[in-house]
């Protein structure tokens, strides 16, 4: 029997809107110095609905699944569907209002550009950096570095700090670290967009060779079906927070279609 790397048990996620823990601090202090002067939030999304403080949103409900060892799992659904909420839980940047999230392994992610660096620090020492909150030796790093450094094609800027750095240099170097550093589990969010065709189709190539040979379990968000097609074997749609399909890839992205219409 094979076994599960990530197990949710309906998860509910529920974001109160207007409080502090809504959002990030930055936003907040912008928010807060705004209203003092009468001014419109600086926050807030072109076309977005003003909420009460105390309101009530709910990002995901009752979502329940299971994905075992080596499985490439796409997430798919509309904006707002609840697809970037759900990896957040997964890699516990936060914390769900129900239910459980059990995982068996290591995760690295990729859930925007820049993500795990740290801006005043070169390329170098983040490789470093993420290869030491994964747990792994100063040895361990050193046998995978130049391995990293040529895959991300960014070898003529890695001494340099990365607060420097292009969001596709970011993307190239973090995508590197995430797939040769020591995890079980590898979590993209639509970040791929930003590189270019020809390093999407290596990062593509990439994921589905350590999945096959090292057995990574990978999860994936796109709106491209064209690489959902490419890289997964298994999809799970999302629709106002709630699964609506958990299947083949052929069939998730019509299920997709159809209620994208």
């Amino acid at each position: 029997m094979e076994e599960n790397m990530i197990y949710i048990d309906h998860v509910s996620k529920i974001y109160r809107l207007g409080q502090l823990n809504s959002t990030t601090l930055r936003a907040q202090l912008q928010r807060d110095r705004a209203k003092r002067r009468g001014e419109e939030d600086p926050t807030r999304r072109i076309g977005a609905k003003t909420y009460q403080s105390g309101e009530t949103f709910t990002a995901l409900e009752d979502v329940t699944f299971a994905i075992k060892k080596g499985e490439r799992v796409g997430i798919i659904g509309q904006n707002g569907a609840g697809k970037s909420t759900l990896l957040k839980l997964i890699s516990r940047i936060t914390a769900p209002s129900s239910g459980t999230i059990g995982l068996n392994g290591r995760v690295t992610s990729m859930l925007e550009v820049g993500t795990g660096f740290h801006g005043e620090l070169t390329g170098r020492e983040n490789i470093y950096m993420n290869g030491a909150i994964l747990g792994m030796t100063k040895k361990e790093i050193d046998s995978k570095l130049e391995r990293i450094i040529d895959f991300s094609e960014v070898r003529q800027f890695i001494d340099t700090p990365v607060k420097r750095y292009s969001s596709g240099m970011y993307v190239r170097l973090a995508f590197s670290i995430a797939a040769h550093l020591d995890s079980e589990i590898m979590i993209m969010d639509e970040v791929l967009a930003v590189g270019d065709l020809a390093f999407q189709k290596k990062c593509l190539d990439k994921m589905s060779d350590v999945s096959r040979t090292e057995g990574r379990t990978v999860l994936y968000v796109s709106h491209n079906m064209d690489t959902i097609r490419r890289l997964c074997d298994r999809v799970i749609v999302l629709d106002c927070g709630r699964v609506v399909f958990d299947g083949s890839v052929d069939e998730g992205i019509a299920w997709y279609e159809k209620i994208s219409k």
